[in-house]
């Protein structure tokens, strides 16, 4: 019997054959667009990761540059140096491949993390509003409802000057990241918790909420343990398309030179470099940051529709 026993638990699925052979699935693998803008995110993200690795130099280290590299076309020989470049290099002669490596770093930490800082505040304002209700939930909504009158990079680049002044100057550019993961996360809450709220609506006047209050649940136990489970497959739809919103976000802070600093360069702050020699013959220092931007914005926001579609049951 012991035999058998441990025979069934040595052959039993794993967790991701479970999935790959589920509905979920099938979806994604009967669906190109899905599957290759699954391949293209995690390329562009695994390149990011493993910069240090890949990037044949490093960037932002001074005694590794030459000034006389700069401006040297893709795949062509620098004139003085001889060295050849794959994407070619900018103003100080920074390979413009491993500048762009680095920079997408940057733009995915900042994304990654102002994501998940709006989805927090807004799963837990959304939770109280919609459980709670009363007065609670009457003033959490009309500050959201207050905070969509106005565009988001408008919100973002408020917050960012507010929480910059209250920063000593000799750590500004130390806390620019943050400050900027402060500033999109706290511009883009309200989503989350404008669907959470409702989700929240329906699920608390089911029969297993009304048990829970009956054995005598309190209801924070009741908001995360039995609520919040049932309400975050809108959640992880939002947060993946509010990712590519996160990043263009970034990308146009730093590009208004309200973002990254130059010590730490994002993809916003790489295309505003190169905007500048864009009609001085510089193509490519502006080309390829941007191909990478898009390419990155765009296949998270076709996954993200896919996601969506997949986990809407009334598609199945």
């Amino acid at each position: 019997m012991t035999d058998i026993t441990q025979h069934e638990l040595t052959n039993q699925p794993s967790r991701l054959k479970i999935i790959w052979q589920s509905d979920f699935g099938y979806t994604f693998r009967k669906s190109p667009v899905a599957v290759f803008s699954c391949i293209i995110v995690l390329i562009l993200v695994m390149s990011a990761v493993l910069a240090p690795l890949i990037a044949p130099h490093n960037p932002f280290d001074p005694g590794t540059l030459n000034l006389l590299n700069g401006f040297t076309p893709p795949l062509t020989p620098n004139a003085f140096t001889g060295e050849e470049f794959f994407l070619g290099t900018d103003d100080q002669g920074r390979d413009i491949f491993s500048t762009i490596l680095y920079g997408m770093r940057v733009s995915l930490f900042v994304g990654f993390s102002a994501v998940l800082l709006a989805m927090i505040l807004g799963i837990i304002l959304g939770l109280i509003a919609g459980y709670v209700g009363g007065w609670i939930e009457t003033f959490i909504m009309r500050v959201a409802d207050v905070q969509l009158t106005f565009p988001s990079i408008l919100v973002a680049m408020l917050i960012f000057g507010i929480a910059k002044g209250f920063t000593p100057v000799e750590y500004r550019d130390q806390m620019a990241i943050w400050v900027l993961i402060l500033a999109i996360g706290l511009s883009d809450w309200v989503q989350f918790a404008r669907v959470v709220r409702g989700a929240t609506l329906v699920e608390k006047n089911k029969e297993y909420v009304q048990a829970a209050r009956l054995i005598g649940r309190s209801g924070a136990a009741i908001m995360l343990r039995h609520i919040l489970p049932n309400v975050m497959s809108p959640v992880l739809v939002i947060a993946t398309i509010s990712l590519a919103l996160a990043i263009i976000a970034e990308a146009t802070l730093s590009f208004l030179g309200v973002g990254a600093p130059p010590t730490q360069p994002s993809l916003g702050t790489l295309i505003r470099i190169g905007q500048g020699f864009l009609f001085s013959g510089e193509w490519w220092i502006l080309l390829f940051p941007s191909i990478t931007l898009l390419s990155l914005a765009l296949s998270v926001n076709l996954f993200g529709d896919w996601l969506r579609d997949a986990l809407n049951p009334r598609l199945r």
